[in-house]
C-alpha cells in the first residue's frame, strides 16, 4: 500500500493526483492597494490566468491597474479591481496579508502541529534555497521568529534572503521521511535596518527532490498562489486546498515589497505519515513518562488545574492570590509545603515566577506540572521531593502577566508573533517596571556613603515611585507587596526566546551603555546558581544544538551576567537582590517563546531536574536564628554582614536568616538596633548545608535602660553610676 502510494506522489505532477484528506483551498494574489514588486524575472503564466479566474468571484466596477506578463514585457491593462473576501482568520482573528483569496474556508484551524523550524528540531542541514545573499540571510536563518542580530549583515541576519538576481527563488525543507502538509505559516525580515518581506508565494512538493508538483487551486486546477505578508512580523497562515504526502516542500516567493528582497521566514505545519514497510527511519518520538496534564491552560484552565492540585493534596498545597491584573484577573500563587500557610522558623522560602511577558507559555506551564508532579510524588512518598516539601517552603506563580497571556493564548501558539502579548493590558513590560534602585546605590558608593550612611541592601522604594500617579503597573505592585510580606531567599523568573540563565545585575552602571560586565557583590554566588539550572538542563546541555538567533551562549557555559547582555533598567532581579534578601536569576528556558502542545513532554523533561535541583540551592551557604541572649527570643530585621561581600541580609521576624554563599571560611557579623554586635567564623563546606551559623546578642545599656523606664521600674544603682560616667566622657 505505502509503495503505491509513494508511486501516486511522484507521478502527482504529471497525472494532476492530490494526496491527503481534503482540506482548505486557498489562492492569494497581491493586493493592488500594497505597495509590492514582482520578482525580478516574470512570473509564471499560470498565476496571471488566475487573475481571470479571480474576477469571477465577486468584482466591483472600479478599474485598476494589473500586470499581464508576457515574455519579459510588462504590459499595462484596465482590468476590473477584485473586491476582498472577509480576512481570513485562524483562531481568533488572526489578520493575513491583504491579499486577494479564492476558495476560502469559514475558518482556517490548524490540523497538523509545527514540523519544528522554530522550535530547531529541524536542524539547519535540512534546510536548502535556490541562493542567499550572505551567509547570515541563508536557508538556516529562514525560521519563524529568529531573531536577527544588532549588525546589519552580521552572521545572524533575520530572515532567509535570496540573491537580487535570482530568477527563481525558493526555500527548501527536507522533512527526511514522509510527511502529510497541511500548511505554512511565514513571517518577513526581522531587522531594524531594512523592510523585506514576501507577499505571495507558491509551494512545491517532492519525494526525491527531483520530481516536484504543486498545490492546486481546487476550483481552477492551477497553481495556487498563496497570499503572504504585509508586514515584517505578523505571521500569517496558509493551509494547503489540499494536504499533501511527500518528503520534501518548497516556497517559491511571487511578490514582495516594492525596493526589498524576497525575505521570509517560516514554519510548516505537518503531521507524521506511519510507514508499516519500514522503508524510513522512525520519527523521534517527543514526551516523558509523567502522567501530567501536557497541554496549554487559558486562565480558567489554569485556575481549575490549581484548585485540583490543591484538592489531591490538601495537606501540603494552599492556593492563594497576591493581587489583581490591570484587566482583573487573580494572580495566584500555589504555595506546597508541609505546614503550608506559616512560617515555620529556620524554613527557607524559595519561589518562582513565570508568565511576566504573556507570550512567553513554557513558563506557565512548566510551573503548572511542576505543582502536578511534586503533589503526585509526595503521595508517592519520593524522598527527594519528600525533603523539599519538609524543609522549604515553596511558592509558585504561574502567571505574573494574565491579561497579556490570555492575548497570546487566543491567537495560539504559532501566530502569536515575537512581541504581542509581552506587555499587561497597560502597554507596560513588567520587567522594566521595578524600582531602579541600582542607581541610588551606585550614586552613593561613588560618594563614599556605603554602607556607613546609605544601606548597602533594602534599600528604600524611591519617592517618586509611590506617587498615586506613578506609571507602576498593578501586576508590579502586587509582586512587590508579595516580596515584602514574605522573606524569600530564592527565586527564579522564568522567561522564553532563547537558551540561557542571566544573572543580575540587569543594568549596566556606565549610564547608557547597551552592555556592559555589571557583577554584583555576590557575583560567585549568581553564577553557581545559574552554572546549577544550565547544567542540569538538558537542552542547554545538548552540544549539538545550535543558536537560538544571534548569540551562542554555549561558549560561556549557558550563562551570562544580564547586563553584559542587554541592559534592563528596573528589572525583577535587580529590585528583588536591593530591596530584599531575596537572590534571583532569569531562565531563559527555549528558542521558541510559545512552544506548540505536542513538545511540552519533551520540555518538561529538558527543565525536570533543573527544577528540583534549583530549589534545593537554598540549603547552601550559612543558617541560623539571631536571639536575645537574655530571652532567647529571636530578634526581627538583624543584620548579616559577610566580610568581604559588600551587601547585607537580615533576619525575619522570628530572628532567623539564610545567608547564601558558596564554599570558603567566613567571618559573619550579627548586628541589630539597641545590641553589642557579634562576630563569629563560620565555614561553609561542600557538604549539603546550610551550616548552622546562630547569634546571641546582648542589649546595649541604652536600650536596657529604654525598656526598664518603659516598664515604669527604677534604674539600678550600678547601671545610674555607669550612664553617669558616660555622660561625663562625652
Amino acid at each position: 500500500m505505502w509503495g503505491l502510494l509513494l508511486a501516486l506522489a511522484t507521478f502527482a505532477p504529471a497525472v494532476g493526483v492530490s494526496l491527503g484528506a481534503s482540506g482548505a483551498s486557498v489562492l492569494g494574489l497581491a493586493s493592488p492597494a500594497t505597495t509590492e514588486a514582482p520578482v525580478s524575472t516574470p512570473a509564471p503564466r499560470s498565476s496571471q490566468a488566475e487573475l481571470s479566474a479571480g474576477n469571477k468571484n465577486g468584482t466591483s466596477e472600479q478599474h485598476v491597474r494589473i500586470r499581464v506578463i508576457k515574455k519579459k514585457k510588462i504590459i499595462m491593462k484596465k482590468r476590473k479591481k477584485l473586491t476582498p473576501p472577509p480576512t481570513v482568520t485562524a483562531r481568533a482573528s488572526v489578520t493575513t496579508s491583504p491579499a486577494r483569496t479564492l476558495d476560502l474556508p469559514e475558518k482556517q484551524e490548524p490540523d497538523c502541529p509545527p514540523l519544528g523550524l522554530e522550535s530547531l528540531r529541524v536542524s539547519d542541514n535540512q534546510l536548502d534555497a535556490s541562493s542567499s545573499q550572505s551567509f547570515g540571510l541563508g536557508p538556516h536563518r529562514g525560521r519563524l521568529n529568529i531573531q536577527s542580530g544588532l549588525e546589519d549583515g552580521d552572521l545572524f541576519d533575520g530572515a532567509w534572503c535570496a540573491e537580487q538576481q535570482d530568477a527563481e527563488p525558493w526555500l527548501q525543507v527536507d522533512a527526511r521521511h514522509p510527511t502529510h502538509f497541511s500548511g505554512i505559516i511565514t513571517q518577513g525580515r526581522n531587522s531594524i535596518w531594512r523592510y523585506d518581506w514576501v507577499t505571495s508565494y507558491k509551494v512545491q512538493f517532492s519525494n526525491d527532490s527531483l520530481t516536484w508538483w504543486g498545490s492546486k487551486n481546487r476550483s481552477s486546477g492551477m497553481d495556487a498562489v498563496f497570499p503572504a505578508n504585509s508586514d515584517p512580523e505578523t505571521p500569517v497562515l496558509n493551509l494547503l486546498p489540499e494536504p499533501q504526502v511527500a518528503r520534501f516542500i518548497r516556497l517559491l516567493p511571487q511578490t514582495w515589497l516594492q525596493g526589498g528582497a524576497s525575505c521570509l521566514r517560516a514554519e510548516i505545519l505537518a503531521c507524521p505519515v506511519s510507514d508499516p514497510n519500514g522503508l524510513f527511519p522512525e520519527v523521534p518520538v517527543l514526551g516523558s513518562s509523567d502522567t501530567l496534564d501536557f497541554r496549554h491552560h487559558d486562565y480558567k484552565a489554569m485556575r481549575k488545574l490549581m484548585k485540583q492540585v490543591n484538592e489531591q493534596c490538601p495537606n501540603i498545597t494552599r492556593v492563594y492570590s497576591i493581587g489583581k491584573s490591570h484587566q482583573g484577573l487573580k494572580l495566584y500563587v500555589m504555595e506546597m509545603s508541609d505546614q503550608p500557610g506559616e512560617h515555620e522558623l529556620g524554613e527557607p522560602e524559595v519561589r518562582y515566577v513565570a508568565g511576566m511577558h504573556g507570550n512567553e507559555a513554557l513558563g506557565r506551564e512548566l510551573l503548572l506540572l511542576l505543582m502536578q508532579f511534586l503533589c503526585r510524588e509526595y503521595l508517592r512518598g519520593d524522598p527527594r521531593v519528600t525533603r523539599l516539601l519538609t524543609e522549604t517552603r515553596i511558592h509558585l506563580l504561574p502567571s505574573m502577566n494574565p491579561d497579556g497571556y490570555e492575548t497570546a493564548f487566543r491567537r495560539g501558539s504559532e501566530l502569536v508573533g515575537w512581541a504581542e502579548g509581552r506587555w499587561n493590558h497597560q502597554g507596560i513590560d513588567l520587567n522594566h517596571n521595578f524600582a531602579d534602585l541600582n542607581t541610588p546605590l551606585w550614586e552613593a558608593e561613588d560618594d563614599g556613603l556605603v554602607p556607613d550612611t546609605v544601606p548597602n541592601h533594602h534599600l528604600p522604594l524611591p519617592t517618586y515611585y509611590t506617587l498615586p500617579n506613578a506609571t507602576v503597573a498593578p501586576e508590579t505592585r502586587a509582586v512587590i507587596k508579595w516580596m515584602e510580606r514574605i522573606p524569600f531567599v530564592l527565586s527564579a523568573n522564568l522567561h522564553g526566546g532563547e537558551l540561557v540563565v542571566s544573572y543580575p545585575f540587569d543594568m549596566t552602571r556606565t549610564p547608557w551603555a547597551a552592555r556592559e560586565l555589571t557583577p554584583t557583590p555576590d557575583e560567585a554566588v549568581f553564577r553557581w546558581l545559574s552554572t546549577v539550572y544550565a547544567g542540569t538542563n538538558w537542552a542547554m546541555q545538548d552540544p549539538d544544538r545550535r543558536p537560538c538567533h544571534s548569540q551562542d551562549f554555549s561558549s560561556y557555559g549557558n550563562i551570562i551576567n544580564g547586563a553584559d547582555w542587554h541592559t534592563v533598567p528596573g528589572s525583577m532581579n535587580d529590585f528583588s537582590y536591593l530591596h530584599t534578601n531575596c537572590f534571583e536569576v532569569t531562565v531563559e528556558l527555549s528558542c521558541d517563546k510559545f512552544p506548540h502542545e505536542n513538545e511540552l513532554r519533551q520540555e518538561w523533561e529538558n527543565n525536570k531536574d533543573a527544577l528540583l535541583t534549583y530549589l534545593e540551592q537554598v540549603r547552601m551557604g550559612i543558617a541560623g536564628v539571631v536571639r536575645d541572649k537574655d530571652t532567647e527570643i529571636g530578634i526581627a530585621d538583624a543584620v548579616i554582614a559577610v566580610d568581604g561581600i559588600n551587601h547585607d541580609v537580615t533576619t525575619a521576624w522570628g530572628g532567623d536568616y539564610w545567608r547564601l554563599l558558596t564554599p570558603g571560611d567566613y567571618v559573619v557579623t550579627a548586628s541589630a538596633e539597641g545590641y553589642h554586635a557579634a562576630t563569629r567564623n563560620c565555614r561553609v563546606t561542600f557538604e549539603e548545608g546550610p551550616v548552622p551559623c546562630n547569634f546571641h546578642l546582648t542589649k546595649t545599656p541604652k536600650q536596657r535602660l529604654r525598656e526598664l523606664l518603659a516598664a515604669g521600674a527604677k534604674v539600678p544603682p550600678d547601671l545610674r553610676r555607669r550612664l553617669e560616667r558616660l555622660r561625663g566622657q562625652n
